[in-house]
């Protein structure tokens, strides 16, 4: 079976080996309460559902949607659901006319056009940087 592609985030497939190899990373890590691959929403994503926790009340559900493609272009993206509003930010690499191919479109609701920014190739180095960057939130979040 051929890897959905053309969702807008890079001209390649998406490397589903890499998406089990993160999914299975994260699953032995308590801050995740599930992780799945899926392509429910018509691109194959892993579906990252973080644990409430780690959350302060106020936080209904956190999630992380991972897409990484054959050519390592990526799209991670973070999510927070409030009783009242929603928070968001993603890391993006991935040819586009209005960034550079590694960008970061910034909370609260991650804006189409980011900021431009350098990540780490490596998929393994790229999920250590987001789930630190999701550390730091998170200690934001509990210290307000």
């Amino acid at each position: 079976m051929v890897p959905p592609a053309g969702d807008g985030g890079s001209p390649a497939p998406i490397d589903r080996q890499i998406l089990e190899y993160l999914r299975e990373r994260l699953e032995t890590t308590a801050q995740v309460a599930d992780a799945t691959i899926t392509d429910a929403e018509g691109h194959l994503v892993l579906r990252v559902q973080l644990s409430n926790t780690y959350y302060p009340t106020d936080v209904e559900e956190a999630t992380l949607l991972v897409r990484w493609y054959t050519n390592d272009d990526c799209k991670i993206h973070y999510r927070e659901v409030h009783q009242d509003s929603e928070w968001e930010c993603r890391w993006d690499r991935h040819p586009n006319p209005h960034n550079t191919r590694d960008h970061y479109h910034p909370p609260p609701d991650a804006p189409m056009l980011g900021d431009n920014a350098d990540w780490p190739a490596d998929y393994r180095e790229m999920l250590t940087f987001v789930l630190d960057e999701i550390e730091v939130r998170i200690h934001e979040l509990w210290s307000t």
